[in-house]
């Protein structure tokens, strides 16, 4: 099986559903963010206060464009959009599926907004990252699941249904 690629707003569930999503597809499983951190030494709410989001999202897409996996559900950062590089090489690698929420129920899930490491410009709402960031999911996604209201669990079904209805669709093209 190809890579699966989780996009979305921070707190959409990219690491918890792909852990879980990885464990039922019998995958690797590999965090950008994590990756970030290990290879820069610093956390990454640090590198954004440190170095500038410009600079933090450079850091993001050259640890994205670095990826050559196979088997593997891959959560990068939500700001994994924010560069065409980034774009091109997650779509390259294998089924980009985008996590979807409404702005509010983003909001209901970040209590963290200062701490979180989200790629947020000095004056920044979240209102104003997910009004930017929302049509860019939806370009880069070749599969878009609503998973909102639904459990942990719901929602990795989701993905699963989603990925199986478009194997099927690919195969008859």
């Amino acid at each position: 099986m190809d890579n699966i690629i989780l996009i979305g707003m921070p707190g959409s569930g990219k690491s918890t559903v792909g852990v879980v999503l990885a464990k039922a597809l019998g995958l690797r499983f590999l965090d950008v963010d994590l990756l970030i951190q290990e290879r820069e030494g610093a956390l990454l709410q640090r590198l954004i206060d440190s170095q500038g989001v410009e600079r933090f999202l450079d850091l993001e897409r050259d640890a994205i464009c670095a990826l050559d996996c196979q088997g593997t559900v891959i959560a990068p950062g939500g700001s994994c959009v924010c560069r065409e590089e980034s774009i091109a090489h997650m779509r390259r690698l294998g089924t980009v599926v985008y996590l979807k929420l409404s702005l509010e129920e983003v909001a209901g899930r970040i209590h963290n907004l200062a701490s979180r490491g989200i790629a947020l410009s000095p004056g920044q709402t979240l209102a104003d990252v997910y009004q930017y960031r929302a049509p860019l999911y939806e370009r880069c996604a070749h599969i878009a699941v609503p998973c909102g209201s639904q459990s942990l669990a719901g929602t990795v079904d989701s993905v699963k249904r989603a990925l199986a209805a478009d194997k099927g669709q690919s195969e008859q093209r």
